[in-house]
């Protein structure tokens, strides 16, 4: 019996493990592209980019720094504020450092080095408990709109913003390779008015040299909202001396033809009535025929007064509503712990 017993604790554990896996768990990459490193604005940068995102136990950060240049510590909120690394909570020297949440409140991290933490190389996030494992209910799922796709706007470089990358020009390469730009889309270039300015090159020979007499139009006011109206090959760089060749330059790739408007249908006449009997022959109305044939079934009947009256059996222009979705797949999640349950009590008997 005590076999039993214990094969029942050991279901329930694998169990219990099987729902805590099945939270979804995120990954942040701390500043995206810009990365763990000095940020051009101080620590602002981080502090935008936390505040755009939502932690939970279980999510993973991601702090990517060169061994050696840089590492990350958990310090209390003191240590925070005063930048003091003489007692941190953990401490991780090699980059990428992956850090797993593994508790709720206010969590704190610094760069240990002399003077990287008071430049800006500090974050500090706010990690909530993990949701429900219980599946929500389902809900129909509305048909697409046949109208054209709402178009999407880009913070370029994101917490980074528009300025000189500490990395180089791969920050905003790395930024783009994961995104799909369409026309209608609209970049946005955060900078600050007369630091810098995004000018649109004719080619990419130029963009490659960095060649700013054969830029297009150039906006000299941040921050700046530039809509993609064509598909292909797009460069931007800023033409203030020496920013473009130190990587303060974007190439992305167009896709898909400008939005159209849907068409709108145009309206319907509605039917004429009914044609009038003809007038009654001077010699008398004739008698209806006993041989007429019967409307057929779902059509509409004539009164002997000549109106129509619509017949009572199915549904308006004969279609029926469709059925309710099926919502079985939820039923069958529910009744995993069950099944588990039901082959426990199986050893017992």
């Amino acid at each position: 019996m005590a076999g039993k017993f214990n094969i029942i604790l050991l279901v329930v554990a694998v169990l219990a493990a099987a729902l805590q896996c099945s939270v979804a768990q995120r990954t942040h990459v701390v500043g995206d592209s810009l990365g763990w490193t000095f940020p051009p604005g101080g620590a602002v940068a981080y502090t935008t980019w936390a505040a755009s995102q939502t932690f939970t136990v279980g999510d993973v950060l991601v702090f990517n720094f060169t061994t050696g240049s840089h590492d990350v510590a958990q310090v209390s909120r003191t240590s925070f504020d005063g930048c003091n690394t003489a007692s941190p909570i953990s401490l991780v020297r090699n980059g990428p450092a992956n850090v797993t949440l593994n508790t709720t409140g206010e969590h704190y991290y610094i760069c240990t080095f002399s003077g990287h933490c008071n430049l800006g190389m500090k974050l500090a996030i706010n990690v909530s408990a993990a949701p429900s494992t219980s599946p929500p209910p389902q809900s129909p799922v509305p048909a697409p709109s046949p109208s054209s796709t709402t178009p999407k706007t880009y913070v370029v470089g994101d917490s980074l913003g528009w300025t000189v990358p500490p990395a180089g020009s791969i920050a905003y390469r790395t930024w783009a390779a994961g995104k799909t730009f369409m026309v209608g889309d609209i970049l946005v270039f955060n900078f600050t008015t007369g630091a810098h300015d995004v000018a649109v090159v004719t080619s990419k020979a130029a963009y490659d040299s960095c060649n700013t007499s054969a830029t297009g139009a150039t906006i000299n006011t941040g921050p700046a909202r530039i809509t993609l109206t064509t598909p292909g090959q797009h460069f931007y760089i800023c033409t203030i001396p020496r920013h473009c060749s130190l990587g303060q330059k974007l190439a992305i790739n167009v896709t898909g033809t400008a939005a159209t408007p849907s068409p709108t249908p145009a309206p319907t006449r509605p039917p004429s009535g009914p044609a009038s009997a003809p007038a009654p022959s001077s010699t008398g109305a004739t008698p209806p025929s006993s041989s007429s044939t019967p409307p057929p079934s779902g059509s509409p009947s004539t009164s002997p007064s000549g109106s129509t009256t619509p017949s009572p059996s199915g549904s308006p222009g004969g279609v029926s509503a469709p059925p309710p979705p099926n919502s079985a797949p939820s039923f069958a999640v529910a009744a995993l712990p069950f099944t588990f349950l039901s082959i426990a009590l199986a050893f017992l008997y």
